[in-house]
């Protein structure tokens, strides 16, 4: 017999409570290539995915797969060193669990990484881009189902996915450190493929800044769990451009990379205000 997404929810969750007795106040999810946040937490446990119950194990190269407990700006932090994507084949629900999983250690604020490509005229690769607000049309819903009232209410609201709170703290942040930031609208894809021409154009069209294929399952779920959530993207490449070079992956990694440093002193930053 199955256990209920409760049951697998509680056995992941005791799993680690008997490793890890404190409760963390933050969670962070590192997108691709933005794993060396880590570096900047005081570590106090490191859990191999492989290591837990239920949960997903990343196959993406620039993933590397453990939660590292510790702290950060003197926060205690559980952070996600690697992610889950609904193109490896995990469902939305599997890709929204470890969001799941830090709520029910304690987290009430979620901070969030990813790359993106920039649709707009305004961008350069490198610029990092406030997560505003976002398009989840073109993926598929992280709430689909049975709906778990332990979890959240059956229609959540997605006014202000994003909070404006902590918006204006990053802000802040940004100005003290001399850090130029974008703001948009980050629109959420399956992948894997990168997108068409054709395609970089509708996203546009319809309000996109920016296009991944990550963030907004977990952002949903993290909504309906009622967490805060703040979201920043890299933007790795430029979807509409006049050239005719082909996007790969290695760039995608190669300019999160160049752009790490900043992302990482701002996570830092922000955690003290928090």
């Amino acid at each position: 017999m199955s256990l209920s997404l409760m049951q697998q929810l509680n056995e992941t969750t005791a799993c680690i409570k008997k490793k890890y007795k404190e409760s963390p106040e933050i969670g962070i999810v590192l997108g691709s290539g933005l794993g060396n946040l880590q570096a900047e937490i005081k570590a106090e446990l490191i859990i191999p995915y492989t290591a837990l119950p239920h949960f997903p194990v990343s196959t993406v190269e620039g993933h590397s797969g453990t939660l590292i407990f510790g702290t950060l700006s003197g926060k205690k932090v559980v952070v996600m060193s690697g992610r889950f994507h609904y193109y490896e084949g995990y469902t939305p629900q599997q890709v929204a669990y470890p969001i799941r999983v830090m709520k029910m250690l304690g987290i009430h604020t979620l901070l969030i990484s990813n790359a993106a490509g920039g649709t707009g005229a305004g961008f350069k690769v490198g610029d990092l881009m406030i997560i505003k607000d976002h398009i989840s049309f073109f993926t598929v819903n992280s709430l689909l189902g049975k709906n778990e009232e332990a979890l959240g209410t059956r229609f959540p609201d997605m006014s202000e996915p994003y909070s404006k709170e902590l918006i204006a703290k990053a802000k802040a942040v940004a100005a003290k450190l001399g850090y130029d930031l974008k703001e948009g609208v980050y629109t959420g894809v399956t992948g894997p493929t990168f997108e068409t021409r054709a395609e970089y154009k509708l996203i546009k069209a319809v309000g996109g800044d920016a296009v991944g294929m990550s963030t907004v399952q977990e952002v949903i779920a993290a909504v309906h769990a009622g967490l805060k959530v703040f979201a920043m993207s890299v933007i790795t490449d430029l979807g509409i451009r006049d050239e005719e070079n082909a996007i790969t992956h290695a760039e995608v990694l190669a300019a999160a990379k160049d752009a790490e440093p900043k992302l990482t002193n701002i996570f830092r930053e922000l955690a003290a205000e928090i």
